[in-house]
């Protein structure tokens, strides 16, 4: 048997991606489309009718983008990535936290810690123009009924999967070596597929108690967040491919 080379470790890697999730490969390019919605400008990146749905949402997390682009050069999937370079969007002339958008509690919290010099009256303006647009967002963003939902995320020093511990039912820890990345499942069947492979994985043990994008109430079942740590793309595409 040949050596094994980074090449045919990614495919196999991104092989082991599809058939975890149930995405389909494909080897052409994905269409490429932008939209607004809640005011924050998104890519959108497409091919075929999958189920699937991608989403990376911080715009400061680079890795986290490589991931899902690299991903949806040969996955039949759809993906969402906000495009921003920061890790904060604008909304009506105040900082948000666009992972706490999906919920007016979450967003209302977030608004007031980012912006504490803010009148209460343009905090409420922009929880108004939130409502307006979430709807609309949740149903461009999200997979249909049956669908699976996973956001893409960087961690930093300060964070990894024991962070998760206390507040989970299992972890499932094959590669202990590397504990900032991880996946983070909110429905026990998708983690239950995940702990047959080595890859780290977690189960929370309240996700509806969570007010982003993978456990808004309405939100679908099957969300997960994959997490992994800041990395040189080389070390990264070695890891998570």
């Amino acid at each position: 048997m040949p050596p094994a080379t980074l090449k045919n470790t990614e495919i196999s890697r991104r092989a082991w991606f599809a058939s975890l999730f149930g995405a389909a490969l494909r080897t052409q390019p994905a269409n490429r489309s932008r939209a607004t919605l809640c005011g924050i400008p998104f890519l959108r990146l497409a091919r075929g009718a999958s189920s699937l749905r991608l989403l990376r949402i911080h715009g400061d997390e680079e890795t986290a983008r490589q991931a899902v682009e690299i991903l949806m050069e040969s996955l039949e999937a759809e993906a969402w990535i906000v495009d921003s370079r920061t890790r904060h969007v604008e909304v009506l002339g105040l900082r948000l936290d666009p992972n706490r958008m999906f919920s007016r509690a979450g967003a209302g919290r977030n608004l007031r810690r980012l912006n504490p010099s803010a009148p209460e009256s343009a905090i409420a303006a922009a929880l108004d123009f939130l409502d307006q647009g979430r709807e609309k967002m949740l149903r461009t963003l999200a997979p249909p009924p049956g669908g699976l939902w996973i956001a893409a995320h960087n961690n930093g020093p300060g964070y990894s999967i024991h962070a998760e511990a206390p507040i989970s039912t299992e972890m499932h820890l094959p590669q202990p070596e590397m504990p900032r990345d991880f996946f983070l499942f909110t429905e026990e069947k998708d983690f239950r597929a995940a702990t047959r492979a080595p890859r780290n994985a977690v189960l929370p043990d309240r996700p509806e108690g969570r007010t982003t994008a993978r456990s808004r109430a309405g939100a679908p079942p099957g969300a997960c967040a994959t997490s992994m740590s800041r990395q040189p793309t080389a070390s990264w595409k070695s890891s998570w491919k």
